[in-house]
């Protein structure tokens, strides 16, 4: 069984948008329903860790010693 390439966050994102597109539109079969309905809240979670992720990785800042730590803005 080959491995399926992983999706960017954009592709997955696009999929996510026209699996809710085809259950809003309220033409697909119950068992389609179903799959499809799955198979977008997989990629919501996808979609969401690698938001999380990319947020952890934003929040950090080099400091002079190369060291990586939270970036933490102080409001004086």
């Amino acid at each position: 069984m080959a491995k399926e390439k992983e999706l960017n966050f954009e592709e997955n994102l696009e999929k996510l948008e026209e699996l809710v597109k085809d259950l809003e539109n309220g033409n697909v079969p119950l068992d389609d329903a179903i799959e499809k309905y799955q198979e977008a809240m997989k990629l919501a979670k996808v979609c969401d860790d690698k938001l999380k992720k990319a947020e952890e990785t934003i929040t950090k800042i080099v400091t002079p010693d190369g060291k990586l730590e939270d970036f933490e803005v102080s409001e004086e």
